[in-house]
Formats: C-alpha cells, sequence, structure tokens
C-alpha cells in the first residue's frame, strides 16, 4: 500500500524554511530557531517540531539521519524537492488574514475595566517595543530582507496596540 502525499501546512513551511535557510538541524535546534525567528508571530506547539521532520521525511521533502553514539538524536536536512515546495510556497500570494488570539481583547470584550487593563497591556506592549527595538539594532548586516520587514512588521504592529491602549487608558 503506497502512503498518502503528506499535505504541506504551515508547520511544513516552517520546518522547510528554517532548513532552507540555517541548513541541517535536530528538532530541538528547530525550536531554537523558531523562538528566535517565526516565533515572534506564529505560534505553534514545540512537538510539532517534533513530528513535523519526520513526516517530512517520509514524504522526501528532508532526510532523517540518526547519530550512532550519543544521545542518537536526529539531523534533517531539506532535499530538492523541499526546497521547490519552499520556492512554490513563497511565490503564491495569500490573501489570508492575520490570525488574532488576544487575552486582553477577550476580556475586554466581556466587560473588563478598560483602564486598568490598559495600564497592564500598555506595560507588556511596550516591554515587547523595547524588545523588537533591541533586536532590530542587533541584527546583522548579512541577515536577509525577508526577517528585516516581519521584524518591521512586528514593531508596526505593537505600536499600534500602545496607540489603541494608551487611548484606554485616558
Amino acid at each position: 500500500m503506497q502512503e498518502q502525499e503528506p499535505r504541506l501546512t504551515p508547520t511544513s513551511y516552517i520546518v522547510l524554511g528554517l532548513l532552507s535557510g540555517f541548513g541541517e538541524a535536530t528538532p530541538y535546534r528547530l525550536k531554537q530557531l523558531v523562538s528566535l525567528s517565526v516565533g515572534h508571530f506564529w505560534s505553534l506547539q514545540h512537538a510539532q517540531l517534533y513530528t513535523e521532520p519526520e513526516r517530512l521525511a517520509r514524504g522526501g521533502y528532508v532526510t532523517e539521519e540518526r547519530e550512532e553514539g550519543g544521545r542518537r538524536r536526529k539531523l534533517y536536512r531539506i532535499t530538492d524537492r523541499g526546497r521547490q515546495a519552499v520556492r512554490d510556497w513563497r511565490a503564491e500570494p495569500t490573501e489570508g488574514l492575520a490570525e488574532l488570539r488576544d487575552l486582553a481583547l477577550l476580556k475586554l470584550f466581556f466587560g473588563a475595566e478598560p483602564k486598568e487593563l490598559a495600564r497592564v497591556q500598555l506595560e507588556a506592549h511596550r516591554s515587547q517595543l523595547a524588545e523588537y527595538e533591541r533586536i532590530r539594532e542587533e541584527v546583522p548586516e548579512d541577515v536577509p530582507r525577508g526577517p528585516r520587514l516581519a521584524l518591521e512588521a512586528g514593531i508596526r504592529h505593537v505600536r499600534t496596540w500602545i496607540a489603541f491602549w494608551e487611548d484606554l487608558a485616558r
């Protein structure tokens, strides 16, 4: 019985994109890379970074090699098929909008005190803005344009939330 072609998901493209950009990686290294990069704007369960590479290996998008000794970690590398899948995915425009799960907005919707909520949210968003601006200052010159643009979008996004919560705080 032939195995069904795996359906590629956003998590698939995260794994393929990271392997394409950073080279071979263990699932633990993928988890670290997500935390330092796309994890700032795309949430996923860390367990997916252990199961998804195995699934992609079965589909021929990555290769899997197990260390002979030691901890016998699995090491994944992107294949030509995986690189082509990333190229095709990047080339396809999307009309999808940002997904929003915001606990503060949920509380606001159900009647939380706006000024008190705004005080705490302002502190959190200002802290996030400071972190993003620190990252922007420390980004090496050789970092590609895509991550720089995503960081700029994050900065603008947080500034918009700060303006919103400042209005509610008044």
